[in-house]
């Protein structure tokens, strides 16, 4: 009977975790190929460099949102709170969970650059759609509500 009991357990154990690691239609490394923006102050980023990547249950994503290249800091003890903005400003960085419904995914950041991006309960909703090895994603909410002019970034899987 004990043996019974631990085949049992060794079998749940299992199946929860090749549910958790279940590879879905996102998963992979995506390089990001554009960014572009809508609005009064829309614009289109070419070539930004970047990474996104999902994994069974989760997502890191680093990007440089600046269509021109930052320059370096000679000594960042002694940068101007303008130079320090124009290097770090750009970067955009968060990682943590997503869930997928249809064609829509929720990010639920764990850790970013941005405090508030991480706060208890922020989200980013993106609408997406894959053709091939391309990926673009929309952004259609965030935890302030729907987005206005919504971005939409396009990516390459890479593997």
């Amino acid at each position: 009977m004990r043996d019974a009991v631990r085949l049992g357990i060794v079998l749940l154990l299992a199946s929860v975790a090749n549910a958790q690691l279940k590879p879905t239609l996102l998963t992979g490394t995506w390089s990001l190929t554009e960014v572009k923006t809508t609005g009064s102050k829309g614009r289109t980023i070419s070539n930004a460099p970047g990474l996104l990547l999902f994994t069974g249950n989760h997502y890191s994503r680093l990007y440089i949102a600046s269509d021109q290249p930052r320059k370096p800091l000679e000594d960042q003890s002694k940068a101007t709170a303008a130079e320090l903005l124009a290097v770090w400003g750009p970067v955009v960085v968060s990682s943590g969970t997503y869930e997928i419904s249809g064609s829509t995914v929720t990010l639920r950041p764990i850790v970013a650059k941005n405090p508030e991006v991480m706060a208890p309960g922020a989200i980013g909703v993106y609408s997406f759609k894959v053709e091939g090895d391309k990926l673009s994603m929309t952004e259609v909410r965030n935890v302030n509500g729907p987005i206005t002019n919504p971005p939409t970034m396009t990516y390459t899987r890479v593997e």
